[in-house]
């Protein structure tokens, strides 16, 4: 596939430093935190110049906005720095996509630690644009500005599946994630949130305007635009409060019904009624523990990098001050916890554990305070799991070692995923699959063996496997689909759970034929890198990186 974006290099754009902007404490560590969906372009250009949005946003007072069709003049950085400043203030944080016709973008109260775009397949002008944003208190905010097709219902569905994907597979299970922007959705029950129910909660009941209204599309009968956070943080959901009005399931933002209008000055009662105005603004507060919420835990082992065999005895370790009681968990896929004690005395620091015999390459663990989970660490990377297979001995470690993105001119058949079992012991793959962020590409068949030290290719069809390839094969749905703007590849067993998963951005796919390569070859937990940046070669499928034979 070809990248939704491409040309100018999206980039965060820091607050003005000189600027300090005011976190609002509401009561002893508790801090409000106001989310706003927003495309509330106007006129004929999809942009914020005419200025309709921009007075929306200035009376709303919104902390943190997923904002779509994010343009205004030339959107040059000047530009762009000149309407947040207008809008919010000098002191916010923004980031916006590069290169799309229009893009998605989050404006931030609080510094953008890391911000990025994910593909959206099914549409050229814009991705999924995504933030991390350091919030008062222990967790950072994730957030993710998306702006869904009007096609169909089922190509939402689609694009919902393609995000879910990403988000499982790049965000913390312990941070806070809000979803937020236009989804073009008809209805509330369109296929598209059951699905992004995977990830946050899209349940009752919905932001209204002051006439109770909840749909958000300029003729206000549809549900177009929403906030959706997940558990995490929607339980400390609260009234939003403008002036001495009070929404208890949060607000949608029209102009032309909302009384007392001071209450938002100094937009105008026309605002949401211009011409071309888009929709609505939704907005949602949160009541969120701040700093000083009185104790911390930090997880010393295993803290990343680590290779436990399953089955066996080990000790999760760990350092807390100003905790009684600790909650201690892993997860095997980043994204489902299991409980290893519900509650131990957080003054031992450490508790025995038995290994599950489950392999994986993506497993963590969590301790968190046992009577407030805001209080919590992850194991800063992730560590492996390694189990035994067969009667001769040893463990077999099948890696995902390199991924080829974007093949050589336009075949896509070249594209391909190797694997090798860098383990001492043989490793039956019958039921196993390799996916891409959106969907399962292939399904190895029973009877699949490979041998310590081997290797297995999956390309995208037959037609691609150069003469000569070791261990090549064929994906069993005809392709792998893999994005040219980055692509995220997991390798899971036959049980389901994820054994490797290789996170690729567009620096290692932004080039024809250079395959993404772990570095040092064939080692597990090694990060990735161009092929060019390992050896002279531009791919080895099959091979070690070298070129020689495995």
């Amino acid at each position: 596939m070809l990248a939704a974006c491409g040309g100018v290099e999206p980039a965060v754009e820091p607050a003005n430093e000189a600027v300090s902007v005011e976190t609002r404490e509401d009561a002893l560590s508790s801090v409000r935190i106001r989310l706003m969906a927003a495309n509330l372009t106007s006129g004929t250009g999809q942009d914020y110049d005419p200025g309709h949005g921009l007075r929306i946003f200035q009376g709303t007072d919104a902390d943190v906005v997923m904002i779509q069709e994010f343009s205004y003049k030339t959107s040059s950085a000047t530009d762009l720095r000149a309407f947040v400043d207008t809008a919010f203030g000098p002191g916010f944080h923004y980031y916006r996509e590069g290169g799309a016709q229009i893009p998605n973008g989050v404006i931030s109260r609080w510094p953008i630690i890391a911000a990025g775009e994910w593909d959206d397949p099914y549409v050229s002008n814009r991705d999924f644009a995504w933030a991390r944003i350091d919030v008062p208190g222990p967790k950072d905010l994730w957030v993710v500005s998306v702006h869904l097709l009007t096609t169909s219902s089922g190509t939402r569905n689609s694009e919902a599946s393609n995000l879910v994907n990403r988000i499982k597979a790049s965000i913390p299970a312990g941070d806070y994630l809000a979803i937020g922007g236009d989804l073009n959705t008809g209805s509330r029950t369109e296929s598209c949130f059951s699905t992004l129910a995977q990830v946050v909660s899209t349940a009752s009941p919905y932001p209204a305007d002051r006439n109770g209204n909840t749909n958000t599309n300029a003729g206000r009968n549809e549900p177009y635009d929403h906030v959706l956070v997940d558990a995490d943080l929607r339980q400390y959901q609260t009234a939003v409060v403008i002036g001495s009005s009070s929404y208890a399931n949060g607000l949608v933002v029209d102009t032309r019904v909302h009384s007392p209008l001071s209450e938002i000055s100094p937009a105008l009662s026309g605002d949401s009624g211009a011409s071309g105005m888009q929709h609505m603004g939704v907005i949602k507060d949160f009541l969120i523990p701040g700093d000083s919420v009185g104790g911390s835990v930090t997880v010393t082992a295993p803290n990343g990098g680590e290779s436990w065999a399953g089955g066996g005895a080990r000790t999760i370790t760990w350092t807390s001050s100003g905790v009684t009681d600790v909650k201690v968990e892993y997860t095997l896929d980043g994204s489902t916890w299991s409980t290893v004690s519900a509650s131990t005395a957080a003054s031992a620091g450490s508790l025995a554990w038995t290994v599950p015999s489950s392999a994986t390459s993506a497993a963590r663990v969590r301790v968190s305070d046992a009577s407030n989970a805001t209080i919590s660490d992850v194991s800063d990377g992730v560590f492996t799991i390694t189990t035994t297979t067969g009667g001769g001995g040893g463990t077999g470690n099948v890696i995902i070692n390199e991924v080829l993105i974007n093949e050589p001119g336009s075949d896509v058949n070249g594209e391909f995923v190797e694997l090798v079992n860098v383990g001492t012991a043989a490793v039956d793959l019958s039921g196993w699959t390799v996916s891409d962020a959106a969907l399962s590409r292939h399904t190895f068949p029973s009877g699949t063996t490979l041998a310590a030290g081997e290797v297995l290719v999956v390309f995208g069809g037959a037609s691609g496997i150069p003469a000569g390839t070791p261990g090549a094969v064929a994906a069993s749905t005809g392709s792998l689909g893999l994005s040219n703007s980055g692509d995220t590849v997991t390798l899971k067993n036959a049980t389901g759970t994820a054994v490797d998963t290789a996170t690729l951005g567009s620096s290692l796919a932004s080039t024809d034929g250079v395959s993404a390569n772990r570095n040092p070859d064939a080692t597990a937990g090694a990060t990735f890198g161009l092929h060019t940046g390992v050896s002279s070669l531009t791919s080895s499928p099959g091979r070690r990186a070298s070129g020689a034979l495995f």
